[in-house]
């Protein structure tokens, strides 16, 4: 489901058995909504209402980042194949040397192109991980493997989660900040 609101972007409305209302931007001029099943309409309006300032600054940001002036990286689908190969090759040894020095076990890894996400877990203990992870600098990368496999520990994103992190990265606010900043840059077409 998906509607046009007046700030000029459009609303993906994504609804799951999660508790409470999540926001993000999948892409410029694209915002999500996570929901729970039978919050009404009117809640998330609500919601988008309440979130104005954040979405028009953030908005604003990825529109300028996305410009050609921004120097964002334009990836071809050959590029990523040749990323995906060298993710392959690279992260699961990442992820070994993480996991013995953590303590925690997992499951499968996948390596795939994900447009929203750098990494995840799922509850199970599988590991997925965005190809792209090959153009961002290895401290970047090593964060993004710790913080998939906190979640081995602590399934969400406590205080309890972040010390872990922080136990491993203590420089995860600058490598998440990055992220954040930076990873946007890059665009597959």
């Amino acid at each position: 489901m998906g509607y046009d609101v007046s700030m000029n972007y459009r609303v993906e409305i994504i609804r799951s058995k999660r508790k409470s209302l999540g926001l993000e931007i999948s892409r410029p001029g694209l915002v999500t909504v996570r929901a729970p099943y039978g919050l009404s309409e009117k809640r998330i309006e609500k919601f988008l209402v309440e979130k104005e300032l954040w979405l028009y600054e953030n908005l604003e940001r990825i529109a300028k980042s996305h410009d050609a002036s921004s120097g964002a990286q334009i990836i071809s689908g050959e590029e990523l194949q040749r990323l995906g190969k060298e993710a392959v090759e690279k992260i699961p040894p990442l992820v070994e040397k993480w996991a013995g020095k953590m303590g925690v076990s997992y499951g499968r890894i996948t390596i795939r192109h994900q447009k929203t996400r750098w990494g995840s877990c799922s509850g199970a203990g599988n590991l997925n991980f965005n190809c792209l992870l090959m153009l961002v600098p290895q401290e970047i990368r090593e964060y993004v493997v710790i913080h998939e496999l906190a979640h081995r520990v602590e399934m969400n994103h406590s205080k309890a989660f972040w010390k872990i992190v922080e136990e491993y990265d203590p420089e995860y606010e600058a490598h998440r900040k990055w992220l954040k900043n930076e990873g946007i840059k890059f665009r597959v077409e």
